[in-house]
C-alpha cells in the first residue's frame, strides 16, 4: 500500500458518484458524492471527494474521464455459477410445463444424464462455444469476476474438459473467473448404487485437477440419499481437498434441513453454504459464528416455484454475510442476469436493494476468498469498477431488463464488449 499511496495516477475517473459498498461507513451504500476515483495500474489508489484528490499525482499521463454525474459501482460479482455446460434442457422444462413427472422426464432422456451426456459429448471447444453468450450476457449486467463449477462431467474427462473451457473463457473474454472443482454433484449413472465408490473416484480426480492449474476451490452438494450426498460421503471430498490446500462450499440446506448443512460447511471451514432454504437455526448460529457466507439463489426458487425460502431475517439478526448469485445451469436456473437475481431476492427474499447490492460485490466476492482484492471500491482493491446510468444505486433492483450499464472497466483498463 506504500507504493500504491505515493503512485501517479494512470486513471482519474471524475465527476461521479459512487457507491462504495464498504463495510465501515454508515452512509447508505457506502456512498461518496461528488467524487473522483484514481487510479493506479491495476488498482485503486484514492477515492474520496474530488476536493480531496491529490493533485500531485495527477501526471502528464493520466488518463482523465468526466463520468457526468453517473453512479459507480464495484465490478460485480456472480460467485455460484454452473455456466459451462452441453446439452440443453428447455425441451424437457416444456414438458415440466405441460405436467410431465420427473420420472417422464427422465424416460425422454432429459434431466442431468441429459446434460451429463452433452458434456461429455461436447469436448473443451464445444462447450466454450456454447457457454459465450451465456457469460457475455453476464458481463452486460457488469459482472468483472465469475465463479464458474464443473459437476456435469463427472469422470476426470468431463471435469477436465468444463474447468479448462471455464479458464479459456475468462481469457477470452477479459473477465476473472474463479474455478469449482463440483465433482461431487451427482452420482453418475455408471455409479448408480455405488456412491461410496463414486467419492472415491471424486477425491482422486483432485490431484491431478489441481496439478494441471484448473482447481480454486472445491464444492460439494450435501443433500438426501438418491439426489446428493451425505455428510460422511461430503467430509471425505473435504478432507481430500483440505489436504491439497483447496478451500471449500457446500451446496445444502436447499431440500431439507435435516442435515444441518450449514453447521457443517462452518464446521469444515468452509467460504460458503449456498441455497439455505432449510437452513436451521443452529447452521444459523454457526455459520455467524464462523463467518461462513451465505449464497442466496433466489432465480432457482422462481424457475422451480420453490415456496421455501432461507430465513433471511436470523441470518440479518446474527451478522451472517447474505451473497447473491445467478446459480445459471441448465435445469433450475437459466438465468444470466446478477442485476435480475438482485430484483428476485428483493421481491421473494425480502432483501433491502442495498443488501441485494451487497450481496452481489462485498459478499460475492467473499464467498470467493477474495474479498481482500475486490467487491468495494476502496483503496488498494483491484480497479474493477461499474459505471451506470441511474439517478441512484436502489434502481439496480429495481428495473426489470433495462439496460443500464454505461461501461465497466478491469483491472483499471476499460473492458471493450
Amino acid at each position: 500500500m506504500s507504493a500504491l499511496a505515493d503512485a501517479p495516477f494512470t486513471l482519474l475517473l471524475r465527476n461521479c458518484r459512487v457507491a462504495t459498498m464498504a463495510a465501515n461507513t454508515s452512509a447508505p451504500y457506502g456512498a461518496v458524492l461528488d467524487a473522483s476515483i484514481g487510479v493506479a495500474g491495476e488498482r485503486i489508489a484514492f477515492v474520496g471527494p474530488a476536493s480531496a484528490v491529490p493533485q500531485g499525482r495527477v501526471a502528464a499521463g493520466t488518463e482523465i474521464v468526466d463520468l457526468g454525474g453517473r453512479w459507480v459501482t464495484p465490478g460485480l460479482v456472480d460467485c455460484h455459477t454452473h455456466v459451462v455446460y452441453g446439452g440443453a434442457r428447455a425441451a424437457e422444462w416444456e414438458l415440466k410445463l405441460k405436467g410431465a413427472t420427473y420420472e417422464e422426464v427422465a424416460l425422454a432422456g432429459g434431466g442431468i444424464v441429459n446434460t451429463v451426456g452433452g458434456t461429455r459429448a461436447a469436448g473443451v471447444d464445444g462447450l466454450v462455444a456454447a457457454a459465450r453468450p451465456r457469460v457475455e450476457a453476464m458481463l452486460r449486467c457488469g459482472v468483472t469476476c465469475l465463479e464458474i463449477k464443473s459437476g456435469y462431467g463427472l469422470n476426470l474427462a468431463g471435469e477436465r474438459a468444463q474447468l479448462a473451457a471455464a479458464r479459456r473463457l475468462g481469457e477470452e473474454l477479459g473477465v476473472d473467473v474463479a474455478t469449482t472443482f463440483l465433482g461431487a454433484h451427482a452420482t453418475p449413472r455408471e455409479f448408480k448404487g455405488r456412491d461410496d465408490a463414486y467419492v472415491d473416484e471424486v477425491v482422486a480426480m483432485l490431484a491431478p485437477l489441481k496439478d494441471e492449474g484448473l482447481v480454486d476451490a472445491v464444492d460439494a452438494f450435501c443433500e438426501k440419499a438418491g439426489v446428493g450426498f451425505s455428510p460422511a460421503q461430503t467430509g471425505r471430498v473435504f478432507k481430500a481437498a483440505r489436504d491439497l490446500c483447496l478451500p471449500c462450499k457446500v451446496h445444502g440446506d436447499q431440500l431439507q434441513g435435516a442435515f444441518h448443512c450449514g453447521k457443517l460447511a462452518a464446521g469444515w471451514g468452509c467460504l460458503e453454504c449456498s441455497h439455505c432454504e432449510y437452513a436451521s437455526p443452529e447452521s444459523v448460529e454457526a455459520m455467524a459464528a464462523a463467518g461462513t457466507v451465505a449464497v442466496l439463489l433466489p432465480s432457482a426458487n422462481y424457475f422451480i416455484k420453490e415456496r421455501a425460502t432461507p430465513p433471511v431475517a436470523a441470518f440479518r439478526a446474527a451478522g451472517v454475510r447474505m451473497a447473491l448469485a445467478t446459480n445459471c445451469n441448465p435445469g433450475s436456473s437459466p438465468c444470466c442476469s446478477l442485476l435480475l437475481v438482485m430484483n428476485m431476492a428483493c421481491t421473494l427474499f425480502g432483501l433491502t436493494p442495498e443488501e441485494a447490492l451487497a450481496g452481489c460485490t462485498r459478499h460475492g466476492a467473499a464467498a470467493l476468498g477474495q474479498g481482500a482484492d475486490r467487491g468495494t471500491v476502496e483503496a488498494g482493491k483491484l480497479a474493477d469498477l461499474a459505471v451506470w446510468d441511474v439517478d441512484g444505486p436502489g434502481e439496480l433492483a429495481y428495473y426489470l431488463g433495462l439496460d443500464l450499464l454505461d461501461r465497466v472497466y478491469r483491472r483499471g483498463k476499460l473492458r471493450r464488449s
